[in-house]
């Protein structure tokens, strides 16, 4: 289903009455799962927002965001679990196993088919057809897919495992797991954990002939057979680098490592806590919400290929780390509104920040994402032209230009001088005055100026031929051809307007110009400003979007086009209106 790039909508944060129904639905679709779990996926605080979307067979899909990682998405009134949620709760579908070649294939769109299967020791989990089923690969429980079984586990064995048997409907790295933080599956240890079990395991399927037919002709949906390039002996190179990978170390495997995953998940969120305070905090921006804080500076600097997850750690949830953190005497932590909590001091002179070590390399690389990849962000060379108009096509004749032409301004200014030169323009008593021809005069005076005035300095020549002339651009993006466009290039527009209620929301109009996504300026900007962010057709613009977002944020687009972006000023309109300093209360 996201095998291809979607269409968001909408990106709204969470009402409190949709939390609780959300609840409700989790409990209902998942009765597996605790009422603590329930409360810890879906918490009573922290951030959570509503995304919806339109997939790329124009199904309409709700998708549930958490600390900006999709965790549920709901289609046709049913709910389903992502890769993320289930890495924190393996076991909450009846899950089946595959190889690591499938993966690819799954990724691409294609569903599961029955001799992809591997057959456990103790047999394949018990399902009915329509059930949803996680699905894995060999030595890793964490589930890579989530399909719906098409028939029961009964008529499965009964086909010899043969056929379609899962409608594979989300995988890991597909365009949904790409709207997160993009981590790897965890390292969840097998239920065989023992070496000797592995290889019994193994032996018994080079002894199931039926099985090994079934591997031979492993094949995918839409896909031919490859002339048994899928054999056993692959099957035997897959186990043997399954049995290596639940040996080796990393961040994730605390079989091996001398610190827990708990221990770890400690370090990497005071590491994060103390990076933002003594790079990203200002004292100008407290007091400073909690979640701002979590959401817009601790998160951009955990390091690449990790993420931060309070769950996973000691503390569980951020206000008790927070508390910790208050304890110790670094911050000051007061509830100024009814259940929300800010940071109000921090002791930026504490031991613990002066002596933090920022790590290499800069963890705070933005990307933003374009197409079906992310890739650095880096702003377009706009260089000014000129286009000759009907008025002053005999001016630029003699050098070979005609109507419609676009010159550079030094063009311009070599050929009005090798112009006044070649004519013998140039004043002998005041080399700095150019005498005016008929042709100058016609194209460059006022009709009250045309008997009055006979000379013109070089500097007043040349502007005002500039401004005769009408304006053009040029646009070049890094790694493309330029691009040449007649009139002048719209800067980004930001406005403030009125909503109901006089609610104040921020709209910024023109991104595309300047080569940015307007929906990942609008992913970005939900989780910095920590508020509801969508994305709309401009009025008046074809084919443009509109980005708005709730309240004044002129600050942080500011911040995000000038600073992040490094666009310059002359480009962006309206930062006047960015909210005076001082007024926080």
């Amino acid at each position: 289903m996201f095998a291809k790039a979607f269409r968001v909508k909408s990106n709204t944060a969470i009402k409190g009455s949709d939390r609780r129904k959300l609840r409700a639905d989790v409990t209902a679709a998942f009765p597996t799962l605790g009422t603590d779990q329930v409360s810890e996926l879906v918490p009573g605080k922290e951030e959570l927002n509503i995304v919806k979307l339109y997939a790329h067979k124009g199904d309409a899909v709700t998708v549930y965001v958490s600390g900006g990682n999709p965790i549920l998405f709901e289609l046709e009134k049913n709910l389903y679990p992502t890769v993320y949620m289930l890495w924190s709760y393996p076991d909450l579908l009846p899950a089946f196993t595959t190889w690591p070649l499938v993966l690819e294939k799954l990724v691409g769109g294609a569903d599961l088919m029955l001799p992809g299967l591997v057959m456990p020791p103790a047999g394949l989990p018990q399902v009915q057809k329509g059930d949803l089923c996680a699905i894995a690969l060999v030595g890793n429980r964490a589930p890579i897919a989530i399909g719906v079984a098409v028939m029961s586990t009964s008529e499965m064995l009964s086909s010899g495992l043969k056929g379609r048997g899962f409608s594979v409907l989300h995988t890991y790295q597909d365009h949904l797991w790409r709207s997160g933080d993009k981590s790897s599956p965890p390292s969840i240890a097998p239920l065989v954990l023992d070496s000797t079990d592995l290889s019994e395991e193994k032996g018994s399927i080079q002894e199931d002939s039926t099985l090994q037919g079934n591997m031979r002709h492993l094949t995918l949906e839409g896909e031919e057979e490859k002339n048994g390039e899928v054999h056993q002996p692959c099957g035997e190179k897959f186990l043997s680098e399954a049995s290596e990978d639940t040996s080796s170390g990393g961040l994730n495997q605390d079989s091996t490592d001398s610190k827990t995953l708990q221990e770890q998940m400690d370090e990497l969120l005071q590491q994060c806590f103390l990076y933002a305070l003594k790079c990203r905090v200002k004292k100008a921006d407290l007091p400073l919400l909690t979640s701002t804080l979590l959401g817009s500076h601790m998160f951009s600097c955990c390091p690449e290929g990790q993420q931060l997850d309070i769950k996973k750690s000691s503390y569980k949830k951020l206000s008790k780390f927070l508390q910790q953190m208050q304890q110790e005497q670094i911050i000051q932590v007061k509830e100024l509104s009814k259940g929300v909590e800010s940071v109000v001091a921090v002791d930026w002179k504490h031991p613990r920040i002066t002596s933090f070590v920022i790590p290499e390399p800069s963890l705070t690389s933005q990307t933003i994402q374009e197409g079906s990849r992310d890739q650095p962000y880096h702003p377009p060379d706009i260089k000014p032209l000129y286009c000759v108009p009907a008025s002053m096509t005999l001016l630029f004749q003699e050098s070979g230009h005609k109507k419609g032409s676009i010159l550079g301004g030094s063009e311009v200014r070599a050929i009005i001088i090798n112009y006044a030169k070649k004519n013998d323009l140039v004043d002998a008593d005041n080399k700095n005055l150019v005498k005016l021809d008929p042709i100058l005069c016609d194209c460059i005076l006022e009709k009250n100026e045309q008997h009055t005035v006979m000379k013109l300095p070089w500097d007043s020549l040349l502007t005002r031929c500039l401004e005769k002339l009408q304006p053009a651009y040029q646009v070049t993006f890094p790694g493309q051809e330029p691009i040449v466009k007649k009139g002048k290039i719209c800067p980004i527009d930001i406005t403030l307007a009125q909503r109901a209620s006089n609610k104040k929301v921020t709209v910024v109009r023109n991104l595309e110009a300047y080569g940015l996504d307007p929906y990942s300026v609008a992913a970005i900007l939900q989780q910095r400003c920590q508020a509801s962010t969508t994305v709309t057709p401009a009025p008046g613009a074809k084919d443009s979007l509109q980005v708005q977002i709730q309240g004044n944020q002129v600050h942080h687009l500011g911040w995000l086009l000038h600073e992040e972006y490094q666009l310059p000023r002359r480009h962006i309109q309206g930062l006047e209106k960015a909210p005076k300093p001082g007024k926080k209360k």
